[in-house]
C-alpha cells in the first residue's frame, strides 16, 4: 500500500455560511470538510435542526464530514470530566447524522498556563481524564484524535508522547501540528517529534509557523518542516487526511479565520509541498 493523501478543510476559516463554506471547498477541489462551526454556531451547539440543514448542505455539494473539530479538551483540567463526555455523547450523534466517527480533542488547560513549566505535574490528570474520553469513544464507536496545542497539558512533543503512551488507547489517536509546536518553541520539529508520536499519529493538520516570532505561514514558507513531515508521511504509508486549518488572518483562542482567497493560498502552497516530494493526492468525493 502507498501512502495517499485526501484533502480536508476548516470551513469556518472560509465563511461564516456553511453553504459558502462547502462552495469555496468545491471550487478548490478539496472534498471534505473539518467541521468546526457553521453560521456562527459551534458544532457542539448545533440544534437536530441545524444538523439535519447541514447534512442537507453537505450532500448538495458532494463533501466528506472527516472531522468533527470539537472544543472537547480546551477547558480547564480541574473542572468536572463529567462536562466533556456529555458534549462527547452529543459530538457522536452529530457524527452519527454526518457519518463522522472522528472527533479533534484536546488535553486540558492546566491552572497556570501562562507558565508551562509546572505542566508535568497535570500529565498523570490529563492522562486519566483523556482515557475517561477514550472509554466513551470506545463505546461509541469514535476516534478522537488529540491535537496538540499550546497552553493545554500536551504542548510540547515530550508532554504529548507521555499522554498518548499513558493512555495507550486505540481510540485515542494524534493529530499532529506543526505550527503549534513551532508556536512551543520545538525545533526541528518533525525529525525530532516523528520518531515520539508516529505509532500515534492518524491525522494531520497544515498549518505552518515561524520560530521567530511565532507567525503562521502558508506551508513550506515556516520552520514546522513540512516537506519533511510529507516524507516521512510517505515512508509511513500513510493513508488518510491532510486538514488545512491555515489561520492566516486570525489566530484566535478558540479558532481562527483564513478567508476564501487565503484558503486557496494555503491549498495552494500545500499541493507545491506535495509536488515537490511526490505526495499522492487522492480525490475521495464520495
Amino acid at each position: 500500500m502507498t501512502a495517499s493523501f485526501t484533502l480536508s478543510a476548516f470551513g469556518d476559516e472560509i465563511a461564516s455560511e456553511l453553504d459558502e463554506q462547502l462552495t469555496v471547498l468545491n471550487e478548490l477541489n478539496v472534498p471534505n470538510i473539518d467541521f468546526r462551526g457553521a453560521w456562527g454556531t459551534n458544532i457542539k451547539d448545533l440544534t437536530d435542526e441545524q444538523v439535519q440543514r447541514a447534512k442537507s448542505e453537505l450532500d448538495a455539494h458532494g463533501i466528506h464530514v472527516a472531522c468533527l473539530g470539537s472544543p472537547v479538551g480546551k477547558s480547564p483540567i480541574e473542572d468536572p470530566i463529567e462536562r466533556e463526555l456529555a458534549t462527547l455523547e452529543r459530538l457522536a450523534e452529530i457524527g452519527s447524522a454526518f457519518d463522522c466517527t472522528r472527533v479533534r480533542i484536546f488535553s486540558f488547560y492546566p491552572p497556570n498556563r501562562e507558565d508551562n513549566s509546572t505542566f508535568d505535574q497535570y500529565v498523570e490528570e490529563s492522562i486519566e481524564r483523556l482515557g475517561k474520553l477514550s472509554g466513551l469513544a470506545a463505546r461509541e464507536g469514535l476516534t478522537l484524535v488529540l491535537e496538540n496545542e499550546k497552553e493545554v497539558t500536551g504542548d510540547v512533543l515530550a508532554r504529548c508522547e507521555k499522554l498518548l503512551k499513558g493512555v495507550n488507547s486505540p481510540n485515542l489517536r494524534f493529530a499532529w501540528d506543526s505550527a503549534n509546536f513551532v508556536q512551543c518553541g520545538e525545533q526541528n520539529v518533525v525529525d525530532r517529534g516523528w520518531p515520539m508520536v508516529r505509532d500515534y499519529v492518524s491525522y494531520v493538520h497544515i498549518k505552518d509557523a515561524k520560530l521567530a516570532d511565532g507567525s503562521v505561514v502558508v506551508s513550506g514558507a515556516g520552520d514546522g518542516q513540512i516537506p519533511e513531515l510529507m516524507q516521512n508521511l510517505i515512508a509511513d504509508d500513510y493513508q488518510g487526511i491532510l486538514a488545512l486549518e491555515p489561520h492566516l488572518l486570525v489566530a484566535g483562542h478558540s479558532g481562527g479565520f483564513t478567508g476564501a482567497d487565503l484558503m486557496g493560498k494555503a491549498v495552494q502552497a500545500l499541493r507545491d509541498v506535495m509536488a515537490q516530494t511526490g505526495a499522492q493526492e487522492v480525490d475521495s468525493h464520495h
